[in-house]
């Protein structure tokens, strides 16, 4: 059996993370997608962006990952991936759960909380993968209306 090492994991759970992205788009969703690794590196959970599918404002990847986790003792070992800054949302359900890790792809077109993160003492890893910038930033100027209502952004006031 070969062991991975940290680095070796934290990709193959951005891996995970970008397949669930992609999955969200394909269904007409926001490519976004979250992956949960134990410490032996086995994903534990997997999510994608299910708001627009299913018409759920709370249905980001990282809560529908930690969600589909289920009932769990062993938040405090686990690596969270996700292919994107997380939000308040996300990055709070991380710290109640004292996830000690989160593994970004990237923060360019968008930047979470990863402050909030860190002053928990959360570990946060940005992998700056290419895939998941192209991937946000096509999708953003794609559907501008639809990016701006999933980060709470309100509509032109027109005056």
């Amino acid at each position: 059996m070969t062991t991975l090492t940290r680095d070796e994991m934290d990709h193959a759970a951005l891996e995970a993370a970008v397949a669930q992205a992609e999955k969200s788009l394909s269904e007409g969703g926001i490519p976004i997608g979250a992956a949960l690794m134990n410490a032996e590196g086995v994903i534990v959970s997997l999510g994608h962006n299910l708001r627009v599918q299913t018409d759920d404002p709370t249905a980001h990847a990282e809560m529908m990952c930690i969600r589909n986790a289920g009932r769990r003792r062993d938040w405090h070992t686990l690596t969270l991936a996700s292919t994107l800054s997380p939000c308040a949302m996300c990055t709070g359900a991380a710290i109640l759960h004292r996830i000690p890790r989160v593994v970004i792809g990237e923060n360019q077109t968008y930047m979470g909380r990863e402050d909030w993160l860190k002053a928990e003492g959360c570990e946060v890893v940005v992998i700056h993968d290419i895939r998941c910038t192209s991937m946000m930033e096509s999708f953003i100027t794609e559907n501008q209306e639809l990016w701006n209502e999933d980060i709470g952004v309100p509509p032109e006031s027109g005056a």
